[in-house]
């Protein structure tokens, strides 16, 4: 199971969470989330990944009263069964939801990527 996640808390900004197994998952985010623009839901193929983009479940926002996005970019079995941020939600949420409510308030994120 390999997946990049990244996303903010209450009052830190963006944050790789999980770093899909790569020593810099920059450019494979950056890659799989070029030209994807600021639409609030996003389920898009890029090669062998996928780009997935959908609200906060639980409609926590930051200390500015923003929605925080989760963003993540599936591979594998992940990628190849994801065609709907529906289908990438409840595929991935599960997996990360009680680690992020114990983080998302934190004054600072965790510091290692898993």
């Amino acid at each position: 199971m390999s997946f990049i996640w990244v996303t903010r808390g209450r009052t830190w900004g963006f944050r790789f969470l999980r770093n899909g197994e790569f020593a810099d998952p920059l450019p494979e985010y950056e890659r799989a989330f070029s030209g994807v623009g600021s639409d609030a839901e996003v389920c898009r193929r890029v090669g062998e990944c996928v780009a997935l983009r959908f609200p906060d479940p639980e409609g926590r926002k930051d200390r500015a009263g923003r929605v925080i996005p989760h963003e993540f970019v599936l591979m594998g079995t992940f990628a190849s069964g994801t065609r709907t941020v529906s289908e990438g939600r409840q595929r991935v949420w599960p997996l990360v939801a009680d680690e992020y409510e114990r983080i998302w308030k934190s004054a600072k994120y965790p510091s290692t990527p898993a």
